[in-house]
């Protein structure tokens, strides 16, 4: 059984194995080009730097969050510490699910609240909470942010469907043997809307199956808190689906049937994921157990 209503929240940063900056608990690294390594240098990071809850950057400095003490650093250089001060978060700045920057303004990703969406603030002082706007988030960026494909497209889910119900409906046994015909792969187009309003490499949709295939993943993998199964669907195939045939031979026994389920994974009410998964059962109930490994 598959949700019928959306319930899914974006993962806040706490929670989550995403961020917008590319510092670690002890280190940092600055970076002309992310689709090369050529000019990636690391620093170690300043103590004082050390232990924020979010990075970013903007007007020439370097901000570190400490959430729970709402309070932020600002530094010309997280090595030295350099020009280093510390202010204390506005109320209205303290929230945020994760938090980057630009070259005159910073924002921040803004918890749901009562009139649902998707927003993000944009200011120019998180002290005082100057230069405020808030901006709903594009739907085509909805998939880029953890959690944000369940709110665009409806919570994860994964079932088992039957395919081929075989009846005897005779006073002996049933010697069955034909070809079933099953759905294995990915249905590229029903989660590819995400991609058209983005420049996607050629290295990215021959390696991987495509830049939707990998989001899609990673909301398979979450919680149910957060739209997602926690399920790993890493060994499954994610080429574009295909339709396979397989010879079977069974014995159905008189007055007797017998029912092959598939199982598949979706989003929303529509399904993305056929999986290699089948079983044959005695009775029409499908299996309750989910046979993709735990994320």
């Amino acid at each position: 059984m598959h949700f019928e209503s959306i319930s899914a929240m974006i993962v806040p940063k706490s929670k989550s194995k995403a961020d917008f900056c590319g510092v670690d608990q002890y280190y940092y690294m600055t970076h002309d080009n992310m689709n090369t390594d050529g000019s990636a240098v690391v620093y170690s990071l300043h103590p004082n730097c050390q232990g924020g809850s979010h990075y970013c950057s903007a007007f020439g400095y370097f901000y570190i969050i400490f959430q729970d003490r709402g309070v932020y650093r600002r530094t010309r250089n997280m090595n030295k510490y350099e020009a280093g001060e510390e202010f204390t978060l506005h109320p209205e700045c303290r929230n945020g699910l994760y938090y980057f920057g630009v070259r005159n303004y910073y924002y921040f990703v803004n918890p749901e609240d009562q009139w649902g969406g998707i927003k993000y603030t944009r200011c120019t002082n998180f002290n005082k909470n100057e230069g405020v706007d808030t901006y709903s988030f594009h739907p085509s960026i909805y998939g880029f942010l953890p959690g944000g494909l369940a709110i665009a497209k409806g919570p994860s889910y994964g079932e088992w469907v039957c395919i081929k119900t075989i009846d005897n409906d005779s006073q002996t046994p049933l010697q069955w043997k034909n070809q079933v015909s099953k759905k294995v792969g990915y249905e590229k187009e029903k989660v590819s809307s995400m991609e058209h309003n983005w420049k996607v490499t050629a290295t990215v949709s021959a390696e991987t199956g495509g830049l939707g295939a990998l989001i899609t993943k990673a909301q398979f993998s979450l919680s149910t808190e957060y739209g997602g199964s926690s399920t790993n669907t890493e060994k499954e195939n994610w080429n574009e689906v295909t339709e396979v045939s397989e010879t079977m031979t069974l014995t159905v026994e008189p007055k007797q049937k017998v029912y092959i389920f598939v199982y598949q994974m979706g989003l929303g009410k529509e399904p993305v994921l056929h999986c290699r998964d089948m079983r044959i059962l005695d009775k029409p109930s499908p299996p309750t157990d989910n046979p993709l490994p735990h994320a």
